[in-house]
């Protein structure tokens, strides 16, 4: 198995810009980082820490400007980078499937900070029985997608992303495609400083619970 994450750098003014409305963008942008450091985390724990390049990162945006740099930097260290290529992010969903390669891969964003590996495996398991596995997100969209065909991503590139009905449209592309498609249980997303309350205290023990309560205090602003 591998474990794809799509990824930005966490640079302020430029990550989790609704958050950022509730926070200001320095504390955004070290929530983002913090998630992202716990995706990582959920992400290595998958595949096992001697087989850290089964973990696929798909980044783009330049990590040097992002929050917490040095930290990102050692954890994506052994790690497979690549570069996201494509006009938008559909677009660039599916060419970072085919970089994967071969499957099952399970593929994740950085929103989901309370994603742990037993999700990842969960996912995973479902590609026994069905050609993907579709993981819905409370606000519409979807979290996780595995698949085993790198194919299969193809029909992203038709979908509308970042809207209430992308999980929909995904699944009815996929079957469309003749794909055949399981579910797998839903997280949310953090878009929003209610999000952030709610995830946080699903999963005190994470970096980006911490960030959260540090933006909380005021710490971070």
């Amino acid at each position: 198995m591998k474990v794809l994450v799509v990824a930005k750098s966490p640079v302020p003014g430029l990550a989790k810009t609704r958050l950022a409305a509730s926070v200001g963008d320095p504390a955004a942008a070290d929530c983002a980082a913090a998630a992202l450091l716990d995706t990582l985390d959920a992400a290595v724990a998958a595949v096992g820490a001697e087989h850290r390049d089964r973990v696929v990162v798909s980044f783009t945006g330049d990590l040097a400007a992002g929050a917490r740099a040095d930290d990102l930097r050692t954890a994506l260290a052994g790690c497979t980078v690549v570069p996201q290529v494509g006009d938008g992010f559909a677009e660039r969903l599916v060419r970072a499937h085919l970089d994967a390669g071969p499957g099952p891969v399970v593929q994740v964003g950085m929103d989901t900070p309370q994603a742990t590996a037993e999700h990842l495996h969960a996912a995973a398991a479902g590609l026994e029985a069905a050609d993907t596995v579709l993981g819905p997100a409370d606000d519409g969209g979807w979290w996780v997608l595995a698949r085993t065909d790198p194919a299969a991503a193809a029909p992203l590139a038709g979908v509308p992303m970042s809207t209430e009905s992308t999980h929909d449209d995904t699944r009815d592309a996929l079957v469309a495609a003749g794909f055949t498609v399981a579910a797998t249980g839903p997280l949310l997303d953090v878009d929003t400083a209610a999000d952030a309350d709610l995830v946080a205290a699903a999963a005190p023990g994470t970096r980006f619970a911490a960030a959260w309560a540090t933006c909380r205090r005021g710490v971070v602003s």
